[in-house]
């Protein structure tokens, strides 16, 4: 029985996650959970439903029969405990010092938090190389495809991209929070939603790709795919590519990496070969979509530049949902603070990524104000 951590279990993965564990029965335990103060009545009904060891809140206080973990470190502590997994399912860099805590511990860690990755770079990697199972279902894919040969023998990862919300529309001035908000194939977060819209969600899985499996940058792409059923490809220097393909759903991956080296029953629908099926690929547009290209010139810069990116990123991202810069100005807040911030390296330890956030969300929240100022 594998005994299980969820860090972020309110959320659309760790909800997802405890449907497959409910889903099968004598196979896992989840021993604790933790997630922030916004939705404490599905905690406590989660703790009470899964009979957790431990619960972790952000809130002040929290009731219920397990032991229980406040304040701002508590996913950390959560992400601690002696367990054969440790889902990692936080939004936001916020989630990294949890990564590092459950790495330290000796945990495997199913990583659904990208910006562990992408804020923490090799800090990550050297403490988790050969102990990290992605859940994105990207990085999923590549995972899996990458079982078909030897690392050598890679010549490309090709990422698929639904394309988001605009795939289709050529003029992005005008763009609402919610026609951002209203995405053609996921379900997922609001963040994660707006990020695929512009595509910054793209780049930040690319910065991803490149810790995760020590690729180049130079040999990770990205197409759009709007239907969303390969999830990613591995090409091979004998020109062979290795796809993974299964309907958009997020329990595939789920089940995987819980359960890995073995796979769920039934963990999610497979393709019906019954039905005609036609899947499109096309190139992603640069020019209406700088964002890949800019997350390309932060990853050669190395991890400070892509901690600088994400968090300039989510603060950006809060300016447009709370209608004070438009949609269009989302990636140039993030280019004006890599540039003012000059990051480049790799951080030492987890102050070095706190303090260049910090940094980034300053010049940041300066650029959104500058941007206001030019609107009005």
């Amino acid at each position: 029985m594998q005994r299980i951590v969820i860090l972020g279990s309110t959320g659309s993965i760790g909800v997802q996650a405890l449907e497959v564990i409910a889903a099968n029965p004598g196979r896992f335990e989840v021993v604790a959970i933790s997630a922030g103060s916004g939705n404490l009545t599905l905690l406590h009904d989660q703790a009470e439903k899964f009979q957790v060891k431990a619960v972790g809140t952000t809130a002040d206080s929290f009731d219920c029969s397990a032991k229980v973990f406040t304040g701002v470190h508590a996913s950390t502590e959560i992400a601690a405990m002696e367990c054969d997994v440790v889902l990692n399912g936080i939004t936001g860099s916020i989630g990294l010092g949890p990564t590092l805590a459950a790495l330290d511990a000796g945990n495997l860690v199913a990583l659904a938090n990208k910006e562990s990755l992408v804020a923490g770079g090799d800090l990550v990697m050297n403490k988790g190389r050969g102990r990290i199972i992605p859940v994105d279902s990207e990085h999923s894919a590549i995972y899996q495809a990458m079982l078909a040969g030897k690392k050598d023998e890679v010549s490309q990862l090709i990422l698929t991209a639904s394309g988001g919300a605009f795939r289709d529309r050529e003029d992005l001035e005008g763009v609402t929070v919610a026609e951002a908000l209203n995405h053609p194939t996921w379900s997922m977060g609001p963040v994660v939603t707006i990020n695929s819209a512009t595509l910054v969600n793209k780049g930040l899985e690319i910065i991803e790709a490149h810790y995760l499996f020590d690729i180049p940058y130079s040999q990770i792409d990205a197409v759009i795919h709007p239907q969303s059923v390969i999830h990613s490809m591995v090409e091979y220097v004998d020109g062979s590519t290795i796809a993974q393909l299964s309907p958009p759903n997020m329990k595939g991956p789920i089940a995987y990496a819980l359960s890995h080296p073995h796979r769920t029953i039934g963990a999610t629908k497979p393709v019906d070969w019954s039905q005609s099926h036609s899947w499109d690929f096309r190139p992603i547009d640069q020019s209406r979509f700088p964002s890949i290209s800019l997350a390309r010139t932060a990853g050669e810069s190395g991890a400070l530049a892509t901690a600088t990116f994400n968090a300039a990123n989510e603060v950006a991202v809060d300016a447009f949902v709370n209608v004070e810069i438009a949609f269009t100005q989302i990636v140039p807040v993030i280019e004006r603070t890599l540039a003012a911030s000059g990051a480049h390296g790799e951080p030492r330890d987890l102050a070095d990524v706190l303090a260049i956030e910090q940094t980034a969300r300053t010049l940041a929240a300066e650029s959104v104000a500058a941007l206001k100022r030019e609107r009005s």
